[in-house]
């Protein structure tokens, strides 16, 4: 069983849609296996989910599914050649009301509201930035611009504006039905795109509740941050959600490249802070569609989101498209692997995380009691028998050396831990009996070869036993 702490998520494709292929990923490192809504249709999904399922099965391993909803289309149309070359200087215009194909004057919009949205003055990144268009006139529908920075553009690339402000809402109806189908193979996270306040992620969340109710799921709430305006509403966004993505594309388009790496630094810290989950996402081995080895930049890049603490780290393109799937997922387990490595076992933070603090609920005194015990003693391992998932989750958000040892008796909740870092969730059968759980639990970690004799582990549990948010005890063992 692997020891590493940073989780991987990987984005199903073409590349990546043949059985044993995928099954060697998960094998390889896979973690978390996101299902992009953007692409195919509901059947492609649920068929590509149980793809997934099989794998996993087949794998010996448990993954989680994370459904990522496509969000509102903010794209250009389609052109009759299928693209065209903007030149710098020349005009060119956006029009709402257009139905024929586009060409070297203008094009359509998905997005209607877009001449609503922008004044004179405003720039306009195509493309993911490639393209710069500064607005000059708004006239009803069309709106008139000069091409700022030129290049290729070609059928429904995307808009951005710089600085936020477009108004579109972060679930469409397109959303809604995506949800549905989602929550019929129950996906144990839900990844919404755009979201600019909390209220958008709570909207999202009954959805999810209403459409996942039959089949008695909850599934996790992940925010995309990729808009200028979610980043004054950082903190609300994050205390409705489950976790964050940090999604370096988009949110580089409109708030400009150089402010993304200080901005995940800070996400990645405030998401520790309210006990939520943390993905930083694109572009991180970007070469790797078309090469088989990493550039060193994206070497250090993967390293440093883990040096950050991040949760996971995610591929897209790379294992959708690429070239190259397996060996991705396998040069990025290595590269988390010596990361984590280099940090050292010795995290003098541990200590300082519990200066002043005050802790209201039992269950997570209980669960930094652990924490604190276990790093003084040098335990081989932490081990929380666990029905939600709350107490490993409080745990991971802490650096330790320490291995976290998840068991639970919910599949759903060992496959929605997939996702923490440090946490090993296991399936255990756990006992109604305290005591001949806690003898289970020693038995599985000893028949995996997690401890051995002599070696000393803390363990969590709740008396009684398998209720949600119940843990209220530690033990500390030397095994027999």
């Amino acid at each position: 069983m692997t020891r590493r702490a940073t989780k991987i998520v990987a984005t199903l494709g073409p590349a990546s849609s043949d059985p044993a292929l995928l099954e060697a990923m998960i094998i390889g490192g896979v973690n978390v296996v996101r299902l992009n809504f953007s692409h195919g249709k509901a059947q492609d999904h649920i068929d590509r989910a149980r793809l997934v399922r099989e794998a996993a099965q087949r794998a010996g391993r448990e993954v989680a599914i994370m459904a990522d909803l496509q969000g509102p289309k903010i794209r250009v149309g389609k052109f009759a050649e299928g693209k065209v070359m903007l030149e710098h200087g020349m005009p060119f215009v956006l029009d709402a009301s257009r139905t024929e194909p586009g060409d070297i004057h203008g094009v359509g919009l998905d997005y209607k509201e877009l001449p609503r949205d922008v004044k004179p003055g405003d720039l306009l990144l195509l493309n993911d930035g490639l393209i710069v268009l500064t607005v000059d006139a708004v006239r009803g529908d069309e709106v008139h611009t000069t091409v700022k920075l030129g290049g290729e553009l070609s059928n429904n690339k995307g808009i951005n504006k710089q600085g936020g402000g477009l108004t579109a809402p972060a679930l469409t109806a397109k959303d809604m039905e995506d949800i549905k189908t989602a929550m019929s193979f129950q996906a144990d996270y839900v990844a919404v795109s755009f979201p600019k306040n909390a209220t958008d992620m709570e909207m999202a969340r009954q959805l999810c509740n209403v459409a996942a109710a039959e089949y008695r799921h909850k599934p996790g709430l992940i925010a995309k941050i990729e808009r200028a305006e979610a980043i004054p509403r950082l903190e609300e966004i994050l205390l409705a959600s489950d976790g964050i993505m940090v999604a370096r594309g988009d949110l580089a388009v409109e708030v400009g490249n150089a402010t993304v790496p200080a901005l995940q630094k800070r996400m990645i810290k405030l998401a520790h802070v309210h006990d939520k989950v943390v993905i930083t996402a694109t572009q991180m081995m970007e070469s790797m569609i078309t090469n088989p080895v990493p550039t060193r930049a994206e070497v250090s890049d993967v390293a440093n989101a883990v040096l950050d603490g991040t949760d996971a780290v995610m591929l897209s393109a790379e294992t959708a498209a690429g070239k190259y799937p397996l060996e991705t997922v396998q040069e990025m387990a290595k590269i988390c692997e010596a990361a984590e490595e280099a940090e050292g076992a010795e995290h003098a933070e541990l200590d300082a995380d519990f200066t002043g603090q005050t802790f209201s609920r039992i269950d997570q005194s209980i669960a930094m009691g652990a924490l604190f015990t276990a790093h003084h003693l040098g335990a081989k391992a932490i081990v929380a028998l666990t029905d939600s998932g709350s107490t490993p989750l409080w745990m991971s958000r802490h650096r330790t050396h320490i291995p976290i040892y998840a068991l639970t008796s919910k599949l759903a909740t060992q496959r929605k831990m997939g996702i923490f870092r440090n946490v090993h969730a296991l399936l255990m059968d756990t006992s109604a009996d305290r005591d001949t759980a806690l003898m289970q639990a020693e038995t599985y970690l000893k028949s995996r070869g997690i401890v051995k004799t002599g070696d000393v582990y803390a363990i969590t549990c709740g008396e009684p036993m398998g209720s949600p948010g119940g843990t209220n005890m530690l033990k500390i063992c030397r095994v027999g």
